[in-house]
């Protein structure tokens, strides 16, 4: 091979790599996967701060237990006053596709009621809760427990997904033996009068009730009083 030969072909060869480089650096498809990352948080975080709520299937003509969390592997948190709050990473809430801001008066705000028509039968939500309830690790008194949607149904939460259900154990000052006394209940009713009169919309009142139902009031500004609760969800 000729001087002039392998002078042309390292010329070439440093043109080509020069050419590589550039096209990384516009695509940010380097080794290190920097431009895929930044796309993935941008998805995971919206501009309004507020991380994405998954979406479930929404309600079924016959509903399946769920498979529930790996016994042990949700943990409990608590609030300073002790109220309970669930796990994120194994509960952080599921809506319904069907319900929408534009269909809430066909829907949850529908004269008559709404969720005593897609809500899950007993005999498949009692296997759920005794299998969550090793999710959580939860031993107290079943009875005393609420198997909750963390995003309740008369608020667009999915009726079986099991991210949007939780064993939520009593608040205190609960009497054992008593069954669930859940002040969750209320809060839920609350703010589904708000958004039913249209001073709330229901992406806010989803954000609000997944990320800490104590304090979903405040930060929806809504008054600080309790509306009862709706026995037709308090499940």
């Amino acid at each position: 091979m000729t001087t002039t030969s392998r002078r042309t072909r390292r010329t070439t060869a440093a043109a080509l790599l020069a050419a590589a480089t550039a096209l990384t650096l516009l695509t940010g498809c380097g080794p290190s996967g920097g431009g895929a990352k930044n796309k993935g948080a941008d998805a995971a975080t919206p501009a309004g701060g507020h991380p994405v709520i998954p979406v479930g299937a929404g309600p079924q003509n016959g509903y399946q237990a769920a498979a529930q969390p790996a016994a042990s592997s949700c943990h409990y948190r608590f609030t300073t006053a002790g109220q309970p709050l669930p796990d994120p990473a194994c509960t952080p809430g599921a809506t319904s596709p069907a319900v929408t801001q534009d269909n809430l008066k066909d829907t949850i705000c529908r004269p008559g009621g709404y969720t005593s028509t897609i809500r899950p039968p007993v005999n498949v939500t009692n296997k759920e809760k005794t299998e969550n309830a090793k999710s959580y690790g939860y031993t107290g008194p079943m009875g005393d427990a609420e198997y909750d949607h963390l995003i309740s149904l008369q608020l667009g939460g999915d009726p079986n997904d099991a991210r949007n259900l939780w064993v939520e154990p009593a608040s205190p000052g609960h009497v054992p033996g008593k069954g669930p006394n859940n002040p969750k209940d209320s809060v839920e009713t609350h703010l589904h009068t708000a958004l039913c009169k249209n001073q709330i919309t229901l992406a806010a009142a989803q954000q609000a009730i997944a990320a800490d139902w104590t304090t979903a009031e405040a930060k929806l500004g809504l008054k600080d009083t309790a509306a009862p609760a709706d026995p037709d969800d308090s499940e």
